[in-house]
């Protein structure tokens, strides 16, 4: 079975390429001919997620699905949740990101934060949605260069390494995306 992932991050392409089965092939939306932006203009994660799928369903009519993530911090109100990617700007650079995440936790105790990916598939005419949620909280200074985004200042609960110092596979297996990716894959291979 073919499938589109709507995105062009060659870092999500490959993290779930590792997760599905060999009977799955992802398709990335330059292999579909799909080289424009795609709108993500919801007021929420999941409103993303269906925005992104439809998008390519609509156009290109292929079956598809399509991921948003935000990082979720407790003691800013949930920011910067659907605006994780260009929270510092619309440059969408990590580092300034990450940046402006910590200056605006500097004189806050709660670090509770989580990662929420939700995964909207869009398959023989039916849309489904799959939800993966790691909770963990922010430390004051990156570490670890594997990753990508908030992985250098995002720990998960239960581990003392950041994203970022985890190796891909074992990153894959406890994070968000792969929580959510677990799910999509059960629903496929049912």
């Amino acid at each position: 079975m073919q499938l589109v992932f709507a995105s062009n991050n060659p870092n999500k392409i490959k993290e779930i390429q590792l997760l599905l089965p060999n009977t799955l092939q992802i398709l990335s939306l330059e292999d579909v001919g799909c080289l424009e932006e795609i709108p993500e203009t919801a007021p929420t994660i999941e409103g993303n997620a269906i925005q992104k799928a439809n998008y390519i369903t609509e156009k290109y009519g292929y079956p598809c699905f399509a991921d948003d993530t935000g990082l979720e911090v407790e003691a800013l109100n949930g920011e910067p949740g659907v605006y994780s990617a260009r929270y510092a700007g619309e440059q969408k650079n990590a580092d300034d990101n990450m940046a402006k995440l910590l200056h605006n936790l500097s004189n806050k105790t709660n670090r509770k934060a989580q990662f929420k990916t939700v995964i909207c598939l869009n398959l023989n005419g039916n849309q489904h949605l799959f939800e993966g949620i790691i909770k963990g909280e922010i430390i004051p200074e990156k570490r670890g260069s594997a990753g990508f985004g908030y992985d250098p200042i995002f720990v998960p609960t239960g581990y003392d390494k950041t994203f970022a110092e985890m190796p891909i596979g074992e990153k894959s297996k406890i994070s968000h995306r792969g929580l959510a990716v677990e799910k999509l894959i059960a629903f496929l291979t049912h």
